[in-house]
């Protein structure tokens, strides 16, 4: 896989937009004052959320696909989200889903309003191969519960963005799409976990095994959007397991043997349906739904309960808090500002001296420029389109929430 391209299964998180102090939300969540840390609130789930963004990046600028071994980044937000779900379910069902769709969808239509633009402008006329009822289309745009349409080539070769820039810049909308049916199905899976728990977290392993392996196949959209659901379902429903304490009526060394069994199953099952990116997870959906299985139930039988980070982790804190109150902005621009990327380094040859003696040392290193740059225009969104999931959790507007009063301050 080249850097920065989205594979053609899943690529990132469960972003959550939680102030310094305040209980952690998952994707959307309920909106928290802001203060010192209360009894509501885990730094250990924040970490968790704030690697798996982390993960996602270097993963969409290096294509490693061992690092959906090491760090199964959308079963690990999507286990965390169903647990966080689970909690918000003590109230009533229809408030609490009206409540995440209204903070998921505001960020999403700041995205659309500059990505959907640029695709026309760049070439894009869908309308003469499709007519006009492709402008129908455009409603995934507004509300993803479909897949939003977008050009597979667009601009020009030698333009500043490359020809499938649009389909790496809508690569994270598949995401927003399962998140959406998660929460619309979370009622009547929940209430079907707590009535048949060993059936409900294992089902979406088998409809796995069943959509997921060409066993049937649904084709087109349809067919994706159904893989998603069955392949992370199983990790969804094991958040309900985590907040209902499951796990504690289930012995420690039985938990760990039963998920390293299935965790093999995944490798094994990988290793005989290597695609053309090798160990990429992301291609294989059977191995990634018992992989991240598996691996998420390991991390959430040791999940220890943080008020604040321990020890050298606490350093990272700001970190932490930042990304998790814009994750769902760092999420939905990342690859394009991975893209963005390209053309700021390729500034580097208009320096005479960079030009002179030090090309082939950058044409060496370019991937590695790429994770440098990558940052500070990541920075430069949140400041730019970050407030956005405030407006959308009706907060106050911040800047810049990393947790400090003149971080979080309205400017």
């Amino acid at each position: 896989m080249t850097a920065a391209t989205v594979p053609a299964g899943p690529p990132a998180a469960d972003p959550a937009g939680t102030p310094a102090g305040a209980p952690v939300p998952d994707l959307a969540g309920a909106p928290a004052p802001a203060g010192k840390p209360g009894p509501g609130r885990d730094r250990y789930l924040d970490l968790l959320r704030a690697v798996a963004l982390f993960r996602v990046v270097i993963y969409h600028i290096f294509g490693w696909a061992w690092l959906t071994i090491l760090f199964p980044s959308m079963g690990v937000m999507f286990a965390l989200a169903g647990s966080l779900m689970a909690r918000s379910l003590s109230r009533p069902a229809w408030g609490v889903i009206r409540g995440r769709v209204r903070r998921l969808l505001p960020p999403m239509w700041a995205f659309s309003a500059v990505v959907v633009p640029m695709m026309f402008v760049l070439g894009w006329q869908p309308v003469k191969e499709e007519g006009l009822w492709w402008f129908a289309k455009l409603a995934w745009y507004v509300f993803p519960v479909g897949a939003p349409p977008f050009p597979w080539t667009s601009g020009d070769h030698a333009g500043l963005l490359e020809e499938t820039w649009a389909v790496q810049a809508a690569g994270p909308l598949w995401y927003l799409r399962a998140y959406l049916w998660f929460v619309l199905a979370s009622p009547l899976l929940l209430r079907a976990f707590r009535r048949l728990p060993w059936v409900t977290l294992l089902a979406p392993l088998g409809l796995t095994a069943v959509i997921g392996t060409g066993l049937v196949d649904i084709p087109g959209e349809t067919g994706n959007a159904l893989t998603d659901f069955a392949v992370f379902g199983s990790c969804w429903v094991l958040g309900f397991a985590h907040h209902d304490g499951l796990f504690k009526e289930v012995p420690r060394y039985l938990t760990v043997s039963l998920a390293a069994i299935v965790m093999g199953f995944g490798l094994w099952w990988a290793s005989g349906h290597l695609t053309e990116d090798g160990w990429d997870l992301n291609d294989i959906p059977l191995a990634q739904a018992a992989w991240s299985l598996g691996f998420c139930v390991i991390l959430l039988q040791y999940a220890p309960s943080w008020r604040e980070l321990p020890g050298r982790l606490a350093r990272f804190d700001r970190l932490v808090t930042l990304a998790n109150n814009r994750a769902v902005t760092i999420y939905l621009w990342h690859n394009l500002v991975i893209l963005a990327t390209i053309p700021v380094i390729d500034l580097l040859w208009k320096i005479p001296f960079v030009d002179a003696h030090l090309g082939s040392a950058v044409e060496a290193g370019y991937t590695l420029l790429m994770t440098l740059v990558v940052w500070p225009l990541i920075g430069l969104v949140i400041l730019c389109v970050g407030w956005v999931e405030d407006v959308a959790a009706r907060r106050r507007p911040r800047l810049w929430p990393n947790g400090s009063a003149a971080g979080s301050r309205r400017r």
